[in-house]
């Protein structure tokens, strides 16, 4: 059975955006969360470190994991990225579709337009 991974990189926040583009624009991913103002702290060739970072959130079905990891470790900045991965136990049948559709080598069209529905914000009662 198909699950959803979601692969947890670091990278500097002006780097973000240009990696997830990569992500997106190659097929490599279905979706990148960029999540800014992570601070992480780690030891760096002898020396405690702290830096700002932003972490990316990489959503991508199993079979295009290899791939996606294979274009992520090519364009990261880092000698040596970060990358954690993350097996969903369970994913919503419709966004793993869409998800499987989006990293396809030739998109599938009918889903490629079809962005899965999402809650921003607050949910407010309608007045009485």
């Amino acid at each position: 059975m198909t699950t959803l991974c979601v692969v947890l990189t670091s990278c500097p926040p002006d780097r973000a955006d240009a990696i997830a583009a990569h992500l997106i624009d190659g097929h490599f991913a279905a979706c990148v969360s960029v999540v800014p103002g992570a601070v992480s702290t780690y030891r760096w060739q002898g020396q405690l470190q702290r830096e700002t970072e932003a972490l990316l959130l990489v959503k991508v079905p199993q079979p295009s994991l290899e791939r996606c990891l294979a274009a992520l470790t090519a364009v990261h900045p880092y000698a040596v990225p970060e990358l954690v991965v993350l097996a969903a136990q369970d994913v919503n049948a419709s966004y793993l579709a869409w998800a499987m559709a989006m990293t396809a080598v030739e998109p599938i069209a009918a889903l490629s337009g079809a962005k899965p529905k999402r809650r921003r914000g607050r949910t407010t009662k309608a007045p009485q």
